[in-house]
């Protein structure tokens, strides 16, 4: 397991297989598909995919789905809020479902859940869009808590090779769901034939999951433990007493927050000042693409640093250089303001995952950090996105919602200067 400078960025989310024994038979089953890697693969490409997808396809068209439910901005900024919060509570399940039926298994159900609250969000009530958000941010989560121990547990000798093909596919995937929304609802006559294309990706991904899911299983007893825990009481400092823990967690939560506001509502900001929807769109999905730039470089950086204060306050100024630029002139700059804070979001991210790493003294610690820190940082990122939809539609414009964000990207920079300081959660100094 990850527990040195230069293993740091291969920690990427909480790992649901870290304290975890398989059941002899589990274990068996393992070593049977590690044999013949191809299946798994795919697999893991395509569950990547759709990691990001059925959220990027969502922000063009945004302005169309209040529209056709009369919902003002506030109301509107449900549809980014409602998944970050069941991303952040369904983080808190993932490792006692992959406990109870194998990683294998959850993930072709979370790929199975995808399919069916992408297909909800269509439905005709209002209710059903806000309910197939919240089935869409807890499959998600899932994904994310999944993904990152099963690629560390089956490819141990080639982890960072492995991780990085993952974090490419989920970049590649939400840059593609962004670049296609509004040509995929010119071609299929609305916004609803847009978002529930990306039904077909999940299914396509669940079916290659199956063969999987039910080797994996095969031999055990009906009902019996696809694994056991390796630590039965919380060993390691209390992270819920440590500022450094805290100040971890406020980072990851603030770069989360920033992310999913632009998520929500660049494309918006770009139409309200008179660009038009399809290019509003290719900028923001270009932004998403650069991401891949920061999200590479800024963990390397960091994992070879004693220090990583003078990363975070970088990549910080990054994203408040283009949050600057969207309040000065927002269509003339408009694809330097995407590449800004791309960069900065990619780097911000990838920096919040390593020192999750950097800040922990051993395995066990970072992992439970990871789940403190991602659990509580996006229900903290919830925040943003109708915090800001609010603010719009009480001053009927955007200075005031991107002077604030503004501040939170200030407020990122100082969290950086405590959380990137060279010590770990639990030392006496």
């Amino acid at each position: 397991m990850p527990g040195t400078r230069s293993e740091a960025p291969l920690i990427d989310s909480i790992d649901a297989e870290q304290d975890l024994a398989a059941a002899s038979q589990v274990a068996a089953a393992r070593r049977r598909l590690r044999a013949h890697p191809a299946l798994l693969l795919a697999g893991i490409v395509l569950a990547a995919l759709n990691m990001r997808a059925a959220l990027a396809g969502v922000s063009p068209l945004l302005s169309e789905i209040g529209e056709q439910f009369h919902l003002a901005a506030t109301a509107s900024s449900l549809v980014t809020t409602i998944p970050l919060i069941f991303m952040g509570l369904g983080s808190i399940i993932a490792p006692r479902l992959a406990r109870r039926w194998g990683t294998e298994t959850a993930l072709c159900a979370a790929l199975v859940l995808l399919c069916g609250g992408i297909a909800l969000r269509i439905a005709p009530p209002v209710v059903a869009l806000f309910v197939g958000c919240a089935v869409v941010g807890t499959a998600i989560a899932l994904l994310n808590v999944l993904m990152p121990g099963l690629i560390k547990r089956d490819f141990p000798e080639r982890a960072a090779g492995m991780t990085a093909l993952y974090s490419t596919a989920m970049i590649l995937g939400a840059t593609v769901s962004a670049a296609s929304a509004v040509p995929l609802e010119n071609a299929l006559g609305g916004w609803q034939g847009s978002l529930v294309s990306w039904s077909l990706l999940a299914a396509v991904a669940a079916v290659v999951w199956i063969p999987q899911a039910v080797i994996a299983r095969r031999g055990t007893h009906l009902g019996g433990a696809a694994a056991t825990p390796v630590h039965t009481t919380e060993n390691g400092p209390r992270l819920s007493r440590s500022p450094l823990a805290w100040q971890v967690t406020l980072f990851m939560g603030s770069q989360s927050l920033i992310a999913y506001v632009i998520i929500a509502w660049m494309p918006t900001i770009f139409t309200d000042h008179g660009m038009g929807k399809g290019e509003a769109g290719l900028v923001f999905a270009f932004s998403t693409l650069v991401q891949m730039v920061g999200s590479f470089v800024v963990p390397m950086l960091a994992g070879r640093m004693r220090r990583q204060r003078l990363l975070g306050v970088a990549v910080s100024a990054l994203m408040a250089s283009g949050v600057t630029g969207l309040l000065v002139a927002p269509v003339a700059g408009a694809w330097l303001w995407a590449a800004l804070l791309g960069i900065g979001q990619g780097g911000a991210l990838g920096l919040a995952l390593t020192m999750m790493v950097l800040r922990s003294g051993d395995a066990h610690t970072a992992a439970r950090l990871s789940g403190m820190a991602q659990t509580g940082g996006y229900l903290l990122a919830a925040a943003g996105p109708l915090a800001l939809g609010a603010l719009h539609q009480t001053t009927n414009g955007w200075t005031i919602p991107l002077a604030l964000l503004l501040a939170v990207c200030t407020g990122l920079a100082l969290l950086a200067l405590g959380a990137g300081r060279d010590r770990r959660i639990g030392d006496a100094r």
